[in-house]
């Protein structure tokens, strides 16, 4: 018990000695202050500072110490007793505070006479040192530096320092009388320099803000003297970090910008000292010094090629704070020509200014004198050009157009000259369209709207950031939109179609919605005119769906049914589109107005196509947009009536001398489908005689029949049936005995245009007989089954026949006139005239080619030349054509298979025509080998296919 109460009285003395140490304690400033110390009876001689008085009650120490008076004077030495009081104080002639002074004792020690004597001259004169205090720019360190003032450095060079601490928890708001038990904690200061010494404490930026209790103890072993009680509250000595980043560059105003940014870890607002100098060729050289409070300074008056070396620091702006060191020295010289702005980034339409001052050969050109220039090719006119004072010109730019990117330069260069010369140095001007089309779209189900817009308006624009930004007012738009200083920006992301895009969701669908776009850039910011949209105006439904697309059987119309949307609920219009299937390039159009439909029918071209069908809509009243096209619907194909009309046919009347027989062939070609109706399921021939015996032949779904002739007159009748029914209109044709012999065409030449191309040409001779038609038949002779047809009006006289014709094969063309009571006699020509046979003989198409043989056998001579086989068979052919004389022959055989390369295209040549040609009693053994050699030699001249069939001929003859 009585030890609990032992404790709790020490406990409640170092409380007191705690109160007593705050309230007691020397103040550190954030400036240097002064450690001075000398015996106490050597205070008279001891030069304090003004106004500091020496009967003050300060000095604390022991009683016998304390009744000491500074007018005493010990004149002569006394012998020292066992301990002799030092007095330490702590003053600042920079301080309104009260100096601070204690007692300090001599440590009893021995030591030798000399060193006793060293101690004893110390004592008489008295030792200071000056003190500054700060927290590093990091807010880790407090930082206690002690320089001695003796200039003799080898009395400090066995001192040493201790430097003890207590960090109080006691914070900047609380009373000093709180109290804080800890113990003091001793770090050893690094004296390893002459002269002072340096003093670590860490620091915990927490605690800033709470004061702390230090003391100094100084010794060099003999003697050790202990500073006054300081407290300190480290955020009030925090020397901050130098300003970063110090920069300088011409504004667009012209004047120099000086700037910089403030230390990373500075606890509170700083204010800065800048210091600058300037020197030009104008003026002599400038020291100046100032005083700001941001983190920007302007100097006005700035001249071409002045140089300025420029240095700040920065120091707490409320409350008492150290001042950081000064930043490293940042030069800057001004360019010999100064545009300002050096740049600009304005809008299409928009009128800007530059100025200049430009200074050549370390003089400035009068203003007066300057010229403008755009881009070194166009000079800018005067009437642009404003004087605003000796040295400054100005140039305006009206009503500027887009910025036309140049290869790497996507802008406009002004320049400032004098005269005829301009400096290399040139402002940029940028002008950017930003009439930016912003386009949105609700969705079918009104959740979410979308707004995109294009980025190539500003891809110039290095650099550059697009944001769109937008206001919702309550309801609808107002007449003018106008941007709004509350607007927010809105998440945008570019699409690979080059297009930005961005959503709103959830909307509000009569709420008017402001949008803008605004180009960020380093060089400014600019925003695109506003616009203004309503989400229920600007909905894309959805498309319709059930669509359902049929032929009408009855009228023929092309029927088309749909379900509207369910949203949104204003009324619709609606779109149809259809192509025949396969043919989507095709498309074609019916607009449907009524808002209540939900199907259309319409007439189309081909009843009996395959239809591709799709739907859309939109708002009645022309706002929104379209929607999607449907699903495509196809229709089916179905007979819709029964054909229009039967087949055209021919017959061919075949005669059998030896078994006295006729025999009557029809033909025919099947039945299109825009006549069938559009299909034949089968054909039926219905035959009539003189003797009104009648019978139908069902054909089913061949084009040919024949039939004997057997009455003197036989008309048949071809007719096509499909689902529907038969063929209503047919087309008939008599056979009669008599009108056969009726001859009613006097004459018919053929002539041969090309061969391609083929012109008949006739005269017919008046009969009694109604003339209905004409028809042309034409076959080649050399082939079977090879007859063509065509029907020819009865008014006719000349008709132009296109077919492949081979010219030299044989052809027979034969005209039949067919009477109301049968067919005619025909006339018949085999042979084109003789007009068109010289023609073609004189040709000269069929001799082109005789000059490229020519040179190409004189190459072949050559080449014949180096093989002796070779050369043995060109000799067998000269030879030959010289004995026979065949030497055309052999000119025309080529001519003629280059004719025959040129018929291949209509598949009409046969390899049993070089076959002929070949075998030709004309032509020898001995040139025959030769042309074959010919043509396998010359696949140049001959197509690929005719030298197959040369090496097909060659094989034949060796075997």
């Amino acid at each position: 018990m009585i030890f609990q109460k032992f404790f709790m009285a020490l406990l409640q003395w170092d409380f007191i000695q705690m109160i007593i140490a705050y309230d007691m304690a020397y103040q550190i400033p954030p400036w240097n202050f002064m450690l001075s110390c000398l015996p106490s009876n050597k205070t008279a001689d001891f030069h304090w500072p003004s106004g500091f008085s020496k009967n003050s009650s300060v000095f604390s120490g022991d009683d016998q110490t304390a009744d000491t008076n500074f007018n005493s004077h010990d004149s002569h030495h006394s012998e020292f007793s066992s301990k002799e009081s030092f007095y330490c104080c702590l003053w600042s002639e920079h301080d309104k505070n009260p100096s601070m002074c204690v007692n300090s004792t001599e440590k009893r020690t021995f030591v030798s006479p000399s060193a006793l004597s060293q101690s004893l001259q110390q004592k008489r004169k008295g030792v200071s040192w000056s003190i500054e205090c700060w927290v590093r720019g990091d807010l880790k360190i407090l930082v206690c530096n002690l320089e001695s003032l003796f200039k003799n450095s080898s009395k400090t060079l066995e001192f040493q320092a201790h430097l003890s601490y207590v960090l109080s928890e006691a914070s900047q708001e609380a009373s000093p009388m709180v109290s804080q038990k800890g113990n003091f904690q001793v770090v050893q200061c690094n004296c390893s320099r002459s002269e002072d010494c340096e003093c670590h404490v860490p620091m915990s930026i927490t605690k800033l803000s709470s004061t702390s209790l230090i003391y100094l103890e100084i010794t060099n072993g003999t003697i050790s003297l202990q500073s006054p009680m300081m407290s300190v509250k480290p955020i009030n000595i925090v020397k901050p970090d130098p300003p970063l980043h110090l920069l300088m560059e011409i504004t667009d105003d012209g004047k120099l910008k000086i700037s910089w940014s403030s230390p990373l870890l500075a606890p509170y607002q700083l204010q800065y000292e800048l210091k600058y100098s300037v020197k030009s060729t104008e003026t002599m050289e400038q020291q100046i010094a100032t005083v700001v409070l941001d983190t920007t300074l302007l100097v006005d008056n700035v001249l071409p090629g002045s140089s300025y070396t420029v240095q700040v620091r920065g120091k707490r702006l409320d409350g008492p704070g150290a001042w950081s060191d000064w930043s490293t020295p940042s030069n800057f010289t001004a360019p010999e020509v100064i545009y300002f702005p050096p740049k600009i980034l304005t809008s299409v339409g928009s009128n800007v200014s530059f100025y200049c001052i430009y200074k050549h050969e370390n003089k400035i050109i009068p203003s007066k004198n300057v010229f403008w220039w755009l881009n070194l090719a166009e000079k800018i006119s005067p009437s642009h050009y404003d004087v605003m004072n000796a040295h400054v010109s100005r140039v305006t730019l009206l009503n500027m157009n887009a910025t036309k990117p140049r290869g790497k330069y996507t802008y406009d260069a002004i320049y400032c000259c004098q005269e005829n010369e301009c400096h290399h140095r040139y402002a940029e001007l940028y002008v950017i369209d930003v009439n930016i089309n912003i386009s949105c779209e609700t969705d079918g189900y009104l959740t979410k709207m979308t707004c995109r817009w294009p980025a190539n308006t500003v891809a110039s624009l290095v650099g550059s950031m697009l944001q769109l930004r937008y206001f919702r007012s309550s309801l609808y738009c107002s007449d003018f939109p106008t941007t709004h200083h509350a607007s927010d920006p809105k998440d945008c992301h570019l699409q690979k179609d080059g297009f930005y895009e961005c959503t709103f969701q959830p909307i509000f669908l009569l709420s008017g919605y402001t949008m803008w776009i605004q180009i960020i850039h380093s060089l400014g910011s600019l925003e695109s005119p506003p616009t203004c949209i309503v989400p229920d105006s600007v909905v894309k439904p959805l498309p319709p769906s059930r669509v359902n697309a049929e032929i009408m059987a009855k009228t023929g119309l092309l029927s088309v049914s749909w379900r509207k949307p369910v949203l949104p609920e204003n009324k619709l219009q609606f779109q149809i589109r259809y192509s025949v299937n396969g043919h989507g390039e095709q498309w074609k159009m019916h607009q449907v107005y009524g808002s209540e439909s939900k199907s259309a029918s319409f007439q189309v071209l081909d009843l009996c196509a395959v239809y591709i069908v799709q739907v859309r809509c939109k708002r009645l009243d022309g706002l929104g947009y379209w929607s999607n096209w449907s699903n495509p619907a196809y229709t089916v194909v179905m007979d819709i009536k029964a054909p229009i009309r039967g087949p055209e046919f021919w017959g061919v009347v075949n005669e059998d001398p030896m078994e006295k027989e006729r025999n009557i062939t029809l033909f025919w070609k099947p039945l299109g489908k825009n006549h069938s109706l559009c299909s034949v399921r089968r054909y039926m021939v219905n035959h009539y005689t003189v003797n009104n015996r009648t019978w139908s032949e069902d054909i089913e779904n061949d084009t040919k029949v024949t039939f004997p002739w057997t009455d003197l007159a036989h008309t048949v009748t071809v007719v096509a049936v499909n689902s529907i029914g038969p063929s209503v209109m047919n087309f008939n044709l008599t056979f009669s005995w008599q009108m056969s012999t009726v001859n009613s065409v006097q004459s018919l030449s053929a002539h041969a245009v090309n061969n391609s191309c083929v012109v008949l040409s006739w005269m017919v001779i008046p009969t009694e007989y109604t003339l209905m038609y004409f028809v042309i038949e034409w076959k080649n002779l050399d082939e079977e089954n090879g007859i063509k047809w065509i029907r020819v009006s009865s008014n006719v006289k000349k008709y132009y026949i296109h077919d492949h014709f081979i010219p030299i094969e044989k052809y027979q063309f034969s005209l039949y006139p067919v009477f109301l009571e049968g067919i005619g006699k025909p006339m018949m020509t085999n042979t084109f005239t003789r007009e068109d046979t010289m023609k073609q003989e004189n040709d000269p198409g069929l001799y082109v080619i005789i000059p490229i043989i020519i040179f190409s056998s004189v190459l072949l001579l050559g080449t014949l030349l180096i093989s002796h086989q070779s050369l043995k068979l060109l000799s067998t052919f000269l030879s030959s054509v010289h004995e026979q004389s065949h030497l055309a022959l052999f000119f025309w055989s080529l001519s003629l298979f280059q004719k025959i390369s040129l018929w291949k295209e209509h598949g009409k040549v046969k390899k049993r025509t070089c076959f002929q040609l070949l075998n030709s009693p004309f032509v020898t053994q001995s040139l025959r080998r030769t042309l074959l050699v010919l043509v396998t030699t010359l696949p140049v001249l001959i197509s690929p296919r005719v030298v197959a069939m040369g090496q097909s001929v060659s094989r034949a003859n060796s075997l």
